[in-house]
């Protein structure tokens, strides 16, 4: 009983609760979500989280080694890089997901990150997702504020 009891309460933290980081300002998010193309020389990176599951977790991202921050439900980053290739990394039950991407100059990718149930706590993933899809799901976030990795 007892055991049924305490993987109850593990399940429903990661299903439930929310977590907070620091925001940046309503008009940077505003100025973010009109998915401007980038400088000739730079690709543009949103790397974005949304949904419930994990709602209570924190999890690191990193964009070729360096922190990019904190997630929390519901918020994205914007990144400007060169062209060419580049790992996004994710904080993970046991080690990081790392995605790599080749990016090209001019243009705008996004990238999900998503939460999903672990053997002791929940670990995170990341994939690539279509303008499209990526330009609907982050017009609807708000801007977090880069850095404060926790590792």
């Amino acid at each position: 009983m007892q055991k049924k009891v305490s993987l109850a309460v593990v399940v429903m933290s990661l299903l439930s609760g929310c977590a907070s980081v620091t925001m940046e300002s309503k008009d940077k998010s505003d100025m973010a979500k009109q998915f401007a193309a980038p400088a000739a020389d730079k690709a543009g990176l949103y790397i974005y989280r949304t949904g419930f599951v994990g709602g209570a977790l924190k999890k690191d991202v990193w964009l070729d080694g360096a922190c990019v921050g904190e997630t929390a439900p519901d918020i994205f980053f914007y990144e400007t890089v060169a062209g060419g290739e580049h790992k996004i990394s994710t904080e993970s039950e046991f080690s990081p997901n790392d995605l790599v991407l080749k990016v090209e100059n001019g243009q705008n990718y996004f990238i999900r990150q998503y939460i999903k149930l672990g053997v002791f706590v929940g670990g995170a993933g990341l994939e690539v997702v279509d303008a499209a899809k990526g330009k609907e799901e982050v017009a609807k976030l708000a801007l977090a504020t880069k850095g404060n990795c926790s590792k």
